[in-house]
């Protein structure tokens, strides 16, 4: 992975159809996704059950892009071996997750992966300031995590004193939660690029109606640039 600052389109497959993953990822990398975004939740830091490890290996051959695989769990660290074993090219921990977030950075670094760490709506910027040179990707969620479809949270103000931290540290800024052509000018305006869209890419689409996704990418990614400049 190499890095820039471009407006990447990272469709969550949470939206998918849960009987045909792999169809569903090769549809929505040939309709532009630049990124494939991989929610696991447990049940207990979240209320809702995703994918295991065993899941995420089915999903591997299928990615030509990027993995980005965002642990939505407590504890993550008995995990990062087997999400690096499944493939995952980047590994997210919630930094509510544990009491040892930079330890669990450095072990994701340490298992080969891209560490990003996630921000629920609640948690402050700060919660990041000495974490940065640990960190490949910033999470904002703008949902409270553990469903799809929720409406978007203006985290505005969070993500542009995120940008302001980073300064020129090669960490994106990814966003999660409600993006949609309305959202996406929102957060890149404040200094997101990377755009995670469940039904905002899904909605409409099949496998059978393909094209569905690549104008629900493209009317995002389009939206998203001209905010960008």
């Amino acid at each position: 992975m190499s890095f820039d600052r471009a407006i990447k389109i990272a469709p969550s497959i949470l939206s998918a159809d849960f009987a045909n993953f792999g169809q569903e990822i090769q549809a929505i990398e040939a309709q532009g996704a630049d990124w494939v975004h991989v929610d696991v939740m447990d049940g207990h830091f979240v209320p809702n059950l995703t994918f295991g490890p065993q899941a995420v290996k089915a999903f591997r051959p299928h990615v030509k892009t990027v993995m980005d695989v965002h642990l939505m769990i407590a504890p993550v660290d008995p995990y990062i071996d087997a999400y690096a074993d499944a493939g995952a090219d980047v590994l997210t921990a919630h930094v509510e997750a544990g009491p040892h977030i930079h330890r669990t950075l450095q072990a994701i670094r340490g298992a080969g992966m891209k560490a990003g760490v996630a921000l629920n709506p609640g948690t402050s910027a700060d919660a990041v300031a000495h974490l940065l040179d640990l960190t490949d990707v910033i999470c904002v969620m703008t949902v409270n995590p553990g469903f799809g479809g929720q409406k978007f949270i203006d985290m505005t103000a969070k993500i542009a004193e995120l940008r302001a931290m980073i300064g020129d540290r090669p960490v994106h800024i990814e966003i999660d939660g409600g993006v949609t052509p309305e959202t996406a000018p929102l957060v890149v305006a404040a200094g997101a690029d990377v755009l995670v869209a469940g039904s905002g890419v899904f909605k409409g689409g099949s496998v059978a109606k393909p094209e569905v996704y690549g104008e629900n990418i493209r009317a995002i990614r389009s939206a998203a640039e001209a905010a960008q400049g």
